[in-house]
């Protein structure tokens, strides 16, 4: 696996924070970032306690010591020591650039920076140096973010093979989870993925296990959500087109979102507000959809008592209950026992803080006798199942948009883009077999390829208007005005889905460790190997542009609760 990027660095900065000299001055105790929050270091910062600097050291030497375990990094930013002396030069005159000012991020490695590769975790790109910024990283850098590192990622966002295991890719390999980074013992998957699962193709691992303050990551259907849940962090998931997608590889603009993942509300309350622009990004026409708050401020939202009188929905059909879709004959859906026990417990937290709980509120769409109008009856086209001819009863959201942005976005990387289209990408993984560019195959980006832009047209857009009336205007949003809802509780990652087809928001916040439950099409573990637990978290979801009231929800639950525990494999 390459890290020619980072190794030497590494050597440098764990040399230089293990030798680094105490101030002249009176002695204060030593800063830690190990689970310290962005007020913390932007405290310690101001009361000279530490630099941005310092912070870089101490992260990188945490990388130096546990990445052969974990696996959370593809890439370190190569001048991130220049650009936290610089930053601690403004600070010192006087110039803070904003509220992550000097405070060290990571950023998915979908997301394009000048200064660093951006390999979308594929062979094809893994020396590309994009030749514009992302707007996002423009937004992080002008608020004084240093951009650390580069995550491991799922091979481009998870589109390209059905069955690809999560935090895989063939430039980074797989991301092991800080909760359990031991690898899967059963032969059936014994080819290096986590015993544990990372979650979607966003990495939280080194969030997690405190290698840097936050990290950005990108969601199309589950991917800022399912690794928040997964590696016990905060993750917000926005509205499409809150924060904007311009610089980011893309899957389909009709889903794609970024997003913060942070180990608290209040640090996720941040750096939502830095990644969104001050205004409307001429490049993505979605970032009209929702006005942001007065100076892109998201901590006023920050309420201990934002839970009193508010009204939370429990859609029991399918996400907390099994239900046997309409035409089906077996039940899907629902949790464990343990999970069950631990969302029972989550909601008699809700009622203690004073929120009006309304117990069921199904999705209209869910649990609605029509097939035509179910949205559990309607799938995603993608996979070899779903080719040209067989794909009359799914959306073609995913595998029209993967071709149409996908190229859009190639023609936007001019002489540096490493392939022109959809098609030489194929070829060129094809040609790459040997380096595992196609260790799963490649039968989501064939069926994409397979799209006619102009003759496919009218099917995507009533499929996407299909997409929006089942997770949206049939489903999320008749519910909660029929119930007054202020946000769903979904228990963990669970209402990815359904949000992420018209766009909806989510914030999820850590609760509780439940023993994993092995699907029904996985083989046990053998005898002598024990699961750990896992991460379960909540999310609290909403209709477009309800960001500030979830993040309000979701902060009181937090301090109401403050289950986040650290991973033990990197104290």
């Amino acid at each position: 696996m390459p890290r020619p990027h980072w190794l030497p660095l590494l050597f440098v900065a764990s040399t230089l924070a293990g030798c680094a000299s105490p101030p002249a001055h009176a002695p204060q105790p030593r800063f830690s970032v190990v689970e310290a929050t962005i007020p913390d270091m932007q405290k310690a910062m101001m009361d000279g306690r530490i630099s941005s600097r310092g912070l870089v050291e101490q992260y990188l030497s945490r990388i130096a010591l546990y990445e052969d375990k974990l696996n959370a990094v593809i890439t370190v930013n190569p001048r991130v020591f220049e650009e936290a002396d610089r930053l601690d030069q403004e600070h010192k005159q006087g110039k803070i650039r904003g509220p992550l000012h000097g405070i060290p991020i990571a950023l998915k490695d979908n997301v394009l920076t000048t200064d660093i590769r951006t390999t979308g975790g594929a062979i094809a790109f893994e020396n590309l140096m994009p030749p514009y910024d992302a707007t996002l990283t423009k937004n992080l850098r002008d608020a004084g973010a240093v951009i650390i590192a580069k995550t491991v990622m799922t091979e481009l966002a998870n589109y390209i093979a059905a069955g690809m295991p999560g935090n895989y890719s063939a430039v980074g390999g797989y991301g092991l989870n800080p909760y359990d980074p031991r690898l899967d013992p059963r032969p059936a998957n014994a080819d290096g993925r986590p015993a544990l699962g990372t979650g979607g193709s966003s990495s939280g691992i080194g969030t997690a296990a405190n290698f840097w303050a936050a990290n950005v990551g990108t969601e199309t259907s589950g991917s800022i959500l399912s690794p928040s849940n997964q590696n016990m962090l905060v993750g917000i998931k926005p509205t499409v087109g809150r924060i904007s997608r311009y610089g980011i590889i893309p899957i389909t603009a009709d889903q794609d979102t970024a997003g913060p993942m942070a180990k608290t509300v209040t640090d996720a309350a941040i750096l939502f507000g830095v990644l969104e622009s001050t205004a409307p990004d001429p490049n993505d026409p979605a970032t009209k959809a929702c006005q942001p708050p007065p100076n892109r401020d998201y901590t006023p939202f920050l309420k201990r008592e934002g839970l009193k009188g508010a009204r939370i929905g429990i859609p029991r059909a399918n996400y907390y209950d099994k239900l046997t879709p309409p035409g089906d004959k077996e039940a899907r859906g629902g949790i464990s026992e343990a999970q069950a026990k631990s969302m029972a417990d989550a909601i008699a937290v809700l009622k203690k803080e004073g929120a009006v709980i309304v117990d069921p509120a199904d999705i209209p769409s869910v649990i609605d006798p029509d097939p035509a109008n179910n949205f559990l009856k309607w799938g995603s086209c993608g996979g070899p199942a779903d080719v040209r001819g067989k794909d009359l009863n799914c959306s073609y959201a995913l595998k029209y948009g993967m071709k149409r942005d996908f190229n859009i976005f190639l023609a936007s990387l001019g002489a540096a883009a490493p392939v022109k289209t959809l098609a030489e990408l194929r070829a060129f993984n094809t040609a790459h077999a040997n380096r595992n560019a196609i260790k799963y195959g490649q039968a989501n980006l064939d069926v994409s390829d397979e799209m006619d832009i102009e003759k496919d047209k009218a099917r995507w857009e009533a499929d996407r208007a299909k997409d929006i009336r089942l997770g949206g205007t049939h489903g999320i949003d008749e519910v909660m005005k029929a119930q007054k809802l202020d946000a769903l509780l979904f228990p963990g990652a669970s209402g990815a889905g359904i949000a992420a087809r018209p766009g909806y928001p989510t914030v999820i916040v850590p609760f509780g460790l439940v023993v994993p439950v092995v699907p029904p099409n996985q083989p046990a573990f053998p005898e002598g190997f024990t699961a750990k637990p896992a991460p379960y978290g909540v999310s609290f979801a909403g209709m477009a542009c309800s960001e500030p009231r979830l993040i309000e929800l979701a902060y009181a639950f937090e301090q109401a609760t403050k289950r986040r525990v650290a991973p033990t494999s990197a104290p």
